[in-house]
């Protein structure tokens, strides 16, 4: 990381938010980002960040934004009004990112989200940034896994369409699938919260789709999966990275096996940065860092970097250092900017066997 200076902080502290969905139907990933947050807080102050002619600590303020638009309006309001903070972390969801982004962008106070990949986050805003790829690139990762290596040629959709994130990949991996010369024979929609997708699934089971593409929440897989296989679904089933949490497996069992999806990084990385990330998280938290967490991580790493290079605690300053980042060696890959606020990464594809994430391929854009 190479930011830290080896002398000891006298004290002073840079005050950066956070954003997460502590509480509320995404809890486990709130979990990963706050576990991330603490472990690289720890990091950081243990020798300081150099500002100046002062050596100083961080201090991370975590706020619960439920994983509620609504909810995450106010955790913005209050870190940039009342705690008055130089840069936010957060949210993780696009629909909170989507929330925040204005209040942050009008405040001229940087935001780095470290999971929104939906496009809207960033567009036409020069104090937002993402840690992670964007929705119009993992779509086509994910049609042409399903074109290229699994040989389908006609494909069904199940996501949730109050979500900003599910709707918006839904239809990148439609058009893109369409785009290989494949079908999409189902395009079935659902709204948060529902328990029931029969109706849905059983219009999908008529049309005998190769695979079944759901770009939906960890928590709400499993049961999507179970229905289908009930139903005799036997059409492979893809995902996207908003499966990547161990709740995953702990909700869907033995019914997960044999699927894969897209995602930002692998626990099985050689890369030198994730394996001692990984090895640190699990001695401190006993569980393998998700992909949130890995990017949660990179994202406060990315924020003190550019507090470091500006020389002072300024949100603008702090905005033109993140924005000028090129080869930026986080443990979930390599970040560049260059001239908005998505970075040029790659993207990994995860299979799901014997109830573990293995590794299965890497697309780079």
């Amino acid at each position: 990381m190479l930011i830290l200076v080896a002398c000891k902080p006298r004290g002073a502290e840079i005050k950066i938010g956070v954003s997460a969905p502590l509480t509320g139907d995404i809890s486990a990933l709130g979990q990963s980002t706050k576990n991330a947050i603490l472990l690289a807080q720890d990091e950081v102050n243990a020798e300081g960040i150099k500002v100046g002619d002062k050596t100083m600590k961080v201090r991370f303020i975590i706020e619960d934004d439920e994983n509620k638009p609504e909810s995450t309006a106010t955790v913005f309001q209050k870190l940039i009004s009342q705690d008055r903070v130089v840069a936010i972390i957060g949210s993780q969801s696009s629909k909170c990112s989507n929330a925040g982004a204005p209040i942050a962008e009008a405040a001229m106070v940087p935001q780095v989200s470290p999971w929104s990949t939906n496009p809207n986050v960033t567009k036409g805003r020069t104090f937002v940034f993402r840690a992670c790829f964007i929705d119009s690139f993992q779509g086509k990762v994910v049609a042409q896994f399903a074109t290229e290596k699994l040989k389908a040629r006609t494909a069904a959709v199940l996501y949730d369409i109050a979500s900003d994130y599910n709707k918006g990949i839904a239809e990148v991996f439609r058009d893109e699938f369409t785009k290989t010369g494949g079908t999409i024979v189902g395009f079935e929609t659902y709204n948060t919260k529902d328990t029931d997708f029969s109706a849905q699934l059983t219009k999908i089971k008529g049309a005998k789709p190769d695979v079944l593409f759901l770009p939906n929440y960890f928590n709400d897989v499993p049961l999507q999966v179970q229905q289908a296989r009930k139903l005799g679904i036997s059409a492979a089933v893809l995902g996207s990275d908003s499966w990547d949490n161990p709740q995953l497996i702990k909700l869907g069992g033995d019914v997960m096996n044999g699927a894969s999806f897209s995602n930002h990084y692998t626990p099985d990385s050689e890369n030198p940065a994730s394996k001692a990330f990984i090895a640190k998280y699990q001695a401190r938290f006993r569980m393998l860092p998700d992909a949130a967490a890995a990017l949660t991580y990179d994202s406060v790493y990315l924020v003190c970097k550019a507090i470091a290079t500006a020389g002072k605690a300024d949100p603008k300053a702090i905005r033109d250092a993140i924005a000028a980042t090129k080869g930026f060696q986080g443990v979930s890959g390599v970040i560049t900017y260059a001239g908005n606020g998505d970075p040029q990464k790659g993207a990994v594809v995860i299979k799901i066997v014997n109830g573990k994430f293995v590794f299965d391929s890497a697309v780079n854009p």
